[in-house]
């Protein structure tokens, strides 16, 4: 390909590496930004530093085997690729450090992988597989901004709403979850006698939810009910 400069066994020209170097920076940027648009842990800078360091070490790698072959003996043997699995395997701790686990839940796993493909584009970049990484740099944005988009996948929720009006308010929840296409796949009751006041009563329900169904919009609508007193999410 046009975009590939690969010289196996040759130095590189200062322009090849500058050109490597630049590409490096444009991919890692491209990932970068949808990351910081989203406000994930890891933005556009630590996505660049990651594909340049990675292509770094693949420039290195290359101008070590290439004066190795330049000394013209058979006594030096190159172990090819020893760096470039360093760089793979030891990315994971940096992606590691974007994983947050509070309550149970787990968020960062998406910018942990989106930094571990950073790096891989940097190895290729920096071997001069430039096209390849190119390709591959589309992939991944595809992944980042168009999945959901594309593929729909049904999530199962826990919500917990507290409500008066027993009778009312359990048949105006079941016409917003037929509205929303929401199904009940199961539920919880719990009633509570406030002295001096109305019954306070506590439904906690397992849904699953169409991908085209905010579960941000959901509880907004469930909010705006007179009855309701909260909605709360739980874990499954």
């Amino acid at each position: 390909m046009i975009l590939d400069w690969i010289t196996f066994g040759e130095p590189l020209s200062f322009w090849q590496m500058l050109l490597r170097i630049v590409a490096a920076v444009v991919l890692g940027a491209m990932i970068g930004i949808d990351r910081e648009m989203k406000n994930r842990p890891a933005g556009m800078r630590t996505h660049i530093l990651v594909c340049l360091g990675a292509a770094l070490i693949g420039l290195v790698e290359q101008e070590t085997i290439a004066h190795v072959v330049a000394l013209g003996t058979s006594h030096i043997n190159v172990s090819v690729g020893r760096l470039t699995a360093a760089i793979v395997s030891g990315v994971g701790f940096l992606g590691a450090g974007t994983i947050v686990i509070a309550e149970r839940r787990i968020s960062g796993l998406t910018t942990a992988a989106s930094l571990w493909c950073a790096a891989c584009l940097g190895l290729a970049v920096g071997a001069g597989f430039t096209t390849m990484a190119i390709i591959a740099c589309l992939v991944v944005l595809l992944v980042l901004k168009l999945m959901r988009r594309i593929i729909h996948v049904r999530t199962y929720k826990r919500l917990e709403v507290q409500f008066v009006n027993r009778a009312e308010t359990l048949n105006d929840i079941r016409e917003l979850f037929s509205k929303m296409q929401v199904t009940i796949l199961d539920q919880d009751f719990h009633a509570e006698n406030l002295e001096g006041e109305q019954n306070l009563y506590t439904n906690v329900y397992t849904l699953t939810m169409p991908g085209t169904t905010s579960y941000q919009d959901l509880i907004a609508a469930l909010s705006e009910h007179p009855c309701i007193r909260a909605v709360r999410t739980r874990n499954v």
